[in-house]
């Protein structure tokens, strides 16, 4: 623990004392996420003095992290009925919360054979709920932020880890797949976009529920967005024949036809496709700017989604070709 860290923990054990009895070397850090948050568990006393609650304390840096969007989407979700976890206390000057404890249980942890269809449909009706709260009031998903996200790519996957030089001809191919991205992104139905929906961000928990975390990215966006963060997952992987059932309940729940099946396929494929460009550019930044290392491991999982939907449509042939080069 660098000193910095160290000041850190110190100043938020300072500030949780002001508000709660904590038993005595309770506070211990739980498993953190790939931005600059990180996070505590510890157990308080009630009024009473007896009883006790275990509580989640959350360190976000205030020059490193903005943590109003949190503060605002978890508001929005729970008015709504989502089960995303209570903040019983913040101060956005200090960069500390405590919110309610979901505990351990992944759903990625979860998930087998067995358990999967049960679980992806409970995690389907979550995200169905969810876009059902009006996302005006969340940043657009535009060009702007699509564009910027798969320069993640192109700067930290091709240039800084694969060292390939972007020469003009490759960045006219890289300019040409970007912009048919951010097309089939911006066709969709725009609707409320968690933005990271995945296994290892839904938790188990009582009685059948899944809690959400890590939502403080919320965008006004494309439809398809989280299904596709959810189905073709960084961190687990299904067979086709799976994720074309869960597409259909998707498709069958929602409250109105949103496309024809041909066109909801190319709409979840193509936004897959630039989700999946981003991811494997964060991958290679939380590498080599932030010192976690193991998040290289799940880029083979995802440059093997890219590779199987560039092959699919004509349009992206060129950039199919492209990237079998580099594996």
């Amino acid at each position: 623990m660098d000193s910095t860290t160290d000041i850190r923990e110190q100043l938020l054990q300072s500030w949780l004392s002001q508000h709660y009895e904590i038993v005595e070397n309770s506070l211990v850090p739980v498993s953190g996420d790939a931005s600059f948050r990180r996070y505590f568990r510890f157990t308080a006393k009630n009024t009473n003095g007896f009883d006790q609650v275990s509580l989640v304390a959350i360190d976000a840096p205030p020059d490193l992290e903005n943590s109003q969007p949190f503060v605002d989407v978890c508001k929005l979700l729970r008015q709504h009925e989502c089960v995303a976890p209570e903040i019983f206390k913040y101060s956005l000057e200090d960069g500390f919360f405590v919110i309610e404890d979901f505990g351990n249980q992944l759903l990625l942890d979860a998930l087998n054979n067995n358990s999967v269809d049960h679980l992806y449909g409970l995690a389907i009706q979550s995200l169905i709920k969810m876009q059902t709260i009006s996302a005006h009031s969340l940043p657009k998903y535009n060009s702007e932020l699509l564009q910027r996200e798969m320069h993640l790519f192109t700067d930290w996957y091709l240039a800084k880890h694969k060292q390939v030089t972007i020469d003009d001809s490759l960045q006219l191919l890289l300019n040409d797949t970007y912009a048919l991205l951010e097309e089939n992104a911006l066709a969709q139905p725009q609707v409320f976009v968690h933005r990271d929906y995945h296994s290892r961000n839904l938790m188990i928990l009582d009685y059948d529920k899944l809690g959400i975390i890590d939502f403080q990215d919320a965008v006004e966006g494309p439809i398809t967005y989280d299904l596709v963060s959810l189905l073709r997952d960084c961190y687990i992987d299904w067979p086709q024949s799976k994720i074309d059932r869960f597409i259909e309940v998707f498709m069958n729940l929602v409250s109105s036809n949103t496309a024809e099946p041909q066109d909801f396929i190319r709409w979840f494929d193509l936004m897959g496709l630039q989700r999946h460009l981003k991811a494997i550019g964060i991958f290679c930044r939380l590498n080599y700017r932030d010192n976690k290392s193991s998040y290289l491991n799940d880029i083979p999982r995802t440059i093997t989604y890219v590779e199987r939907i560039s092959a699919k449509y004509d349009e992206l042939n060129s950039f199919n070709k492209f990237i079998c080069t580099l594996t």
